[in-house]
């Protein structure tokens, strides 16, 4: 057994996020383990770029309430407790509400994320659902 040290919270940078989000990182693997785990706090209105990750990724939605969609696809509202998955290479971004904070565990693994285009204000701005 073994008690790790946390890095400090991160600011994300503007390069993949539009307005303020911070990662914590919960769990980096060692070889031969992929797994990533952070825990990620958007302010209202933040959210990420349009990316994908190779293996697919996991969020658990902690907090507030969480904004997330498919390339193509309606805007699925998701609140605490709720479980979203994103396959292998399925374009997506998730962020905050723009009145509410949210934080989400992001669960992935590997470095193979493909950073794509910012997430515009009309897209935002999109339909809403909260049936996948």
């Amino acid at each position: 057994m073994e008690l790790r040290t946390r890095p400090a919270t991160a600011k994300l940078p503007e390069k993949m996020f539009t307005g303020d989000a911070w990662a914590d990182v919960i769990y980096r693997g060692e070889e031969p383990s992929r797994t990533r785990a952070n825990a990620v706090h958007f302010a209202p209105g933040a959210r990420t770029a349009w990316h994908s990750h190779g293996i697919g990724q996991t969020l658990y939605i902690v907090e507030g309430i969480a904004l997330i969609q498919s390339r193509g696809g309606k805007i699925f509202e998701a609140h605490p407790g709720q479980v979203i998955w994103t396959p292998p290479g399925e374009e997506h971004w998730h962020g905050a509400a723009p009145d509410h904070f949210m934080t989400h565990i992001a669960l992935w693994e590997g470095d193979d994320v493909d950073w794509l285009d910012h997430v515009t204000d009309a897209e935002y701005a999109g339909p809403r659902t909260r049936e996948l």
